[in-house]
């Protein structure tokens, strides 16, 4: 590209900068001219909604046209990997009105989730333009597939001990295997922020541990009167957190997606000069479920290479009863069920028993309960070998292309953003989380 075109694109980047601020600045005027979310009249909401459209539809076009430009600023020509919440700070204080301020998301995360101004939607509105950008896109996947700081800080200790306990993620290595155990007793292992970064801190660790030759991922025993005792897979999504505000876009929805998952799939993508063979540090991993994997724990069950159930447990993804996404399920559950079964558990909310005979195609062994500890331990063995891996990276690669992914989630970060403020959504999950009775 010549200096000229350099210089014009420069020069137009600018121009469309101001012109976003001052559309943003006069929505922010009108909004602070009306009560809060939750107090307004209809007429006022609809006001409020008619400014919400016309700045959306403003940023959507400002982004289709200078993503690539935007996000070579934020991250200096792709020479800095910014994590998602670093990439929308940076963004909003290069790029005023294009997401939120970190004042305004405070106010945001103060509040229960009806009396919000749904202000992350304008941050799935940036991320999908990244997203969709063909240089920006896959370099901002590449960065949320390194490990995390935290876990860089603590894999010496984990190498040292094979043992790290964290709130919501018991992670054990014995006899080259990573033992990742859910152990959220408060609440059947449903997911809310510190569980999705506890599980990522593992994911890292065991990935980076070079004794770690294949991962598990199971429920712990439980608490709660009606399962005491029990294994627990995963109740899904903390819906009383997601009531008061506090299941948040970036930090939660798209973290959790770009995140653990997606290293659960792909591995990580580290910078070592001895990975130049194999772009992703990836290995097998034996998912075991028990009781139940509801929502996000079925969502995790379709990344494993070897599911095991237990004959009483059963699976489902309750995004209509919710009125929210479950996650990449709507590719993957797909993709592995077919589109007829797909949208019967989808759409419709079935459940899928483990002794359904459609259960086959999520699960490779239905044993009794007290079959799973052995039933587990085979497992491990027969994918504990150099050849899986390779023969794995090749099956995921020929199942689910990154491109395809991209594609996805890319659309994935602004229909999400929607869902979770939408009313119907509101009204559901107070009514689950006992805030309305």
């Amino acid at each position: 590209m010549t200096a000229s075109v350099l210089s014009r694109a420069g020069a137009d980047l600018s121009t469309a900068r101001e012109s976003l601020a001052r559309a943003a600045q006069r929505v922010e005027d009108l909004l602070g001219a009306l009560p809060v979310p939750g107090l307004r009249s209809l007429e006022q909401r609809d006001r409020a909604a008619a400014a919400h459209n016309e700045v959306r539809a403003h940023r959507v076009d400002f982004m289709a046209t200078h993503a690539t430009e935007v996000y070579d600023e934020l991250t200096g020509g792709r020479t800095r990997d910014l994590r998602l919440d670093e990439l929308v700070e940076a963004a909003a204080g290069a790029f005023p009105g294009l997401v939120p301020t970190a004042g305004q998301l405070a106010v945001e995360r103060s509040r229960a989730q009806a009396d919000k101004e749904g202000r992350e939607i304008d941050q799935g509105i940036f991320l999908r333009g990244v997203l969709r950008c063909d240089l920006a896109g896959p370099h901002l996947l590449t960065a949320m597939l390194r490990p995390t700081t935290r876990a860089l800080l603590l894999l010496p200790d984990f190498q040292r001990t094979g043992l790290i306990e964290m709130e919501a993620v018991r992670l054990e290595r014995r006899d080259g295997v990573a033992r990742l155990t859910m152990c959220r007793q408060d609440c059947l292992n449903a997911e809310d922020e510190r569980q999705v970064d506890d599980m990522e801190t593992a994911v890292d660790l065991a990935l980076l541990d070079p004794a770690v030759r294949v991962g598990l991922i199971r429920g712990g025993e439980m608490t709660h009167p009606r399962y005491q005792g029990r294994r627990v897979f995963s109740a899904g999504i903390n819906l009383k957190k997601l009531s008061a505000g506090e299941i948040p876009l970036v930090g939660f929805l798209l973290r959790r997606e770009l995140g653990y998952l997606h290293k659960i799939r792909r591995g990580l993508c580290p910078r070592e000069p001895e990975q130049w063979h194999a772009p992703y540090l990836d290995k097998p991993w034996v998912g075991a479920i028990d009781t139940f994997a509801i929502g996000g724990g079925t969502q995790l069950a379709l990344l494993f290479d070897h599911v095991i159930a237990a004959s009483d447990a059963y699976f489902s993804l309750p995004a209509a009863r919710e009125g929210i996404i479950p996650g990449v399920a709507n590719l993957r559950f797909t993709r592995i069920a077919g589109a007829r079964l797909s949208r019967q558990v989808i759409l419709q909310g079935r459940r899928i028993l483990a002794t359904d005979p459609e259960a086959h195609l999520l699960v490779d062994e239905v044993v009794e309960p007290a079959a799973m500890d052995d039933a587990v331990e085979r497992a491990l063995t027969r994918l504990d070998g150099a050849a899986v891996v390779a023969n794995r990276r090749m099956v995921n690669f020929a199942e689910e292309s990154l491109a395809d992914f991209r594609a996805y989630v890319g659309e994935f970060t602004v229909q999400q953003a929607l869902r979770i403020y939408g009313e119907d959504v509101i009204d559901k999950v107070d009514r689950f989380s006992g805030r309305s009775e």
